[in-house]
């Protein structure tokens, strides 16, 4: 197990992908789609409509590990790492 930015454990990047047999539906909409990417934050899979690319590290996140930040600059996605930083 590794320890991400946040302070969270994380496996390998090679174990994000569920084992043969296992679902592989996305954790957002629950759909099938044939393009999934796993969450850096969660592991979660998520589908390309889905998924978010965070503004600040782009790492793609799920809907429950980012924000939207509606700042002045605009709508920015962040993860739940960078969002910390950000004020």
């Amino acid at each position: 197990l590794l320890i991400g930015h946040d302070g969270m454990r994380r496996r390998p990047a090679d174990r994000a992908v569920p084992p043969v047999g296992a679902s592989r539906a996305c954790s957002s909409c629950v759909r099938t789609a044939d393009v999934k990417d796993a969450c850096a934050q969660c592991e979660r899979l998520v589908c390309q409509s889905c998924s978010r690319l965070c503004s600040c590290c782009n790492a793609v996140t799920c809907s429950l590990c980012s924000t939207v930040d509606y700042g002045d600059v605009g709508e920015q996605v962040l993860c739940n790492g960078c969002s910390i930083f950000q004020v």
